[in-house]
């Protein structure tokens, strides 16, 4: 799994030039889950009431993604599929993308609804803002109090802020930390500790 990878900055929105007559509009938005995809595409449904169609295509997750698109009555493979394909072509996951079309009296066929859908989304994509997105571990450490001083120190070396703190009968905290830097900053903290610093990890995306 890549360490770190691109995804959407920010809400974009991009108009081509009209294809005989239909206008079509891309719609795009960050979402980590299909829920915030899929109530992104109601939210576009809404802001354009008149629209002959709305298709559409997510893409969300990170080893194992998971993904749908839709046609939205265009003919089958003609729309959300194409869609589908330049956020994959763009190498973006936790993206969701609608192609809203305003008919403009000429049909354009299979192959030239592809090439609109496609066209539209994969113009949009290439303006859009991105930034990059580093996957982080969550890594619960428990130390005796007489090593909070050199956990301090770690900390303080690295910039890093716990995320919670527990004090009981020893020291509990949860760090998030970069999984390209975990291994070292593990090694380092058991290093300053005489290993008496106990360590679980939970890999976020």
């Amino acid at each position: 799994m890549a360490d770190e990878y691109d995804v959407l900055a920010e809400e974009f929105r991009h108009e081509t030039d009209p294809t005989k007559g239909s206008r079509f509009i891309a719609s795009l938005a960050p979402a980590t889950t299909p829920e915030e995809a899929e109530t992104f595409v109601a939210r576009v449904r809404t802001e354009g009431p008149s629209a002959t169609h709305h298709c559409w295509a997510y893409r969300v997750g990170r080893p194992c993604d998971r993904f749908r698109f839709s046609d939205d009555g265009e003919p089958g493979g003609s729309a959300g599929r194409p869609i589908l394909q330049q956020i994959e072509g763009h190498g973006l996951t936790d993206t969701a993308c609608v192609v809203t079309r305003y008919y403009g009296g000429t049909k354009l066929g299979v192959g030239g609804l592809i090439r609109a859908y496609g066209g539209c989304a994969a113009r949009a994509l290439d303006l859009a803002p991105k930034r990059v997105h580093v996957v982080t571990v969550a890594l619960h450490v428990a130390f005796p109090y007489d090593c909070s001083g050199a956990v301090q120190g770690l900390l303080a070396a690295r910039k890093i802020e716990p995320v919670s703190a527990e004090y009981s009968e020893e020291v509990r905290m949860v760090f998030e930390v970069a999984l390209r830097d975990s291994e070292d900053f593990e090694r380092e903290l058991r290093d300053r500790t005489a290993a008496r610093a106990r360590i679980a990890r939970n890999q976020n995306s």
